[in-house]
């Protein structure tokens, strides 16, 4: 076969559900020198790590790491080590990912409960307690930020119902880790994962997850072991504590780049980064409506990281975000499952969550749009993020 030259990507602007914008610091840590996963510098890089990650997450759980693999590595991870074949599990389903949170809980062997709810809404949590009918349960399963529709569901409530049915409750925080609070031992998770290409903006590869002590004894007094080797957390805890027991070999330029994003959030500072996401996703809203889009979650209910926007009528979905990339640089995403074709998903994440960023995307819509005959050629949504700036 023929050599072809070397890869170079093209300059894109990241504004769909991930991956978002990587700061440039970030890129600079992932080029750093390779040591040897064992070698003292990494070992004292992984524990800082740890530390900080911990701050984001909001808990001392001593069981936090980033699992090698992306954030669906981390679902499958939290589920194959808390869950036995036969356990009851209950999962709220009103999106895509709650739909793969339950294929997993099967594929572990497990009963699943699943509840059905309307997407692009928060999850009901009285609608799953109706569900488990007072029967125990293993696991509760919710999703605090669904990616496939931008709703955001408290957590809270889902941890009183987890106590009626004596169940460990599992969060998946892929799209709202570093965008919006998630304070998982204030609001009581047992075992809560993520990923690092969204809201951390670092590049997808690592899931960082937690275990609280609770769910950390389930798995210790588990009968049989999970039924992954290479995810199985009661291994990889200990490369990850004391022992450094060797497992795998970490992603050494991965966890670098990781590093360097988590402290990036903590030198924001974890209030004013979230106040950031809250500020501009408003004044993308609001340009978006002025352009006469429909936004599909009540605000309420919204996920500032990610805006669900409905096609006008008429539009021809690839077509327009083909255009986009092409004529702007700028990817968006389409809509997942009964929101294909009807949706668009656009993103606020880390570093793509800025003034320049909302201002292109409205730029950007408003002209392919109009040439499309969709909207009118307008200032109007512009000058109306540009007034809520």
């Amino acid at each position: 076969m023929a050599i072809p030259a070397r890869f170079t990507p093209p300059k894109r602007v990241l504004m769909g559900p991930g991956p978002s914008d990587v700061a440039p610091s970030v890129l600079q840590a992932l080029a750093a020198p390779e040591i040897g996963h064992l070698d003292p510098a990494f070992l004292t890089l992984l524990d800082e790590l740890r530390a900080m990650l911990r701050s984001v997450i909001g808990t001392s759980n001593e069981l936090t790491v980033p699992m090698s693999g992306t954030g669906s590595a981390g679902m499958e991870s939290c589920i194959v080590n808390l869950v036995e074949p036969g356990d009851r599990v209950l999962v709220g389903v009103h999106g895509v990912f709650g739909q793969r949170l339950a294929e997993v809980a099967r594929r572990a062997g497990a009963e699943v409960v699943c509840v059905d709810c309307e997407w692009g809404r928060a999850l009901p949590v009285e609608r799953l307690e109706q569900a488990a009918a007072g029967r125990a349960f293993k696991l509760v399963c919710m999703v605090h930020a669904e990616t496939s529709t931008g709703a955001l569901t408290p957590i809270a409530p889902f941890r009183e119902l987890a106590d009626k049915l004596c169940a460990l409750l599992l969060v998946d925080a892929v799209t709202s880790l570093a965008g919006v609070p998630v304070e998982m031992d204030g609001v009581g998770a047992d075992a809560l994962y993520s990923g690092t290409q969204k809201c951390l903006s670092c590049p997808p590869g690592l899931a960082p997850l937690s275990f609280s002590p609770r769910a950390r004894a389930v798995l210790e007094a588990r009968g049989t072991p999970p039924q992954s080797w290479y995810l199985d957390l009661s291994l990889i805890a200990r490369y990850w504590g004391g022992e450094r027991l060797y497992h795998h070999t970490a992603p050494i330029n991965m966890l670098y780049g990781l590093h360097e994003a988590l402290r990036l959030a903590l030198l924001e500072g974890l209030p004013e980064r979230y106040a950031r996401h809250r500020r501009l996703s408003a004044a993308l809203g609001l340009g978006l409506e002025a352009l006469g889009l429909r936004l599909l979650v009540p605000p309420e209910e919204r996920l500032p990281p990610l805006t669900l926007v409905e096609l006008p009528q008429g539009a021809d979905d690839a077509r327009i975000r083909r255009r986009l990339l092409e004529q702007h640089g700028l990817e968006i995403g389409g809509g997942l499952g009964s929101l294909k074709g009807r949706a668009w998903r656009i993103g606020l994440m880390g570093a793509s969550c800025t003034e320049q960023h909302v201002l292109l995307c409205l730029r950007a819509l408003t002209d392919v749009l109009a040439s499309e005959g969709l909207v009118e050629p307008s200032p109007r949504a512009l000058e109306a993020a540009g007034a809520a700036f």
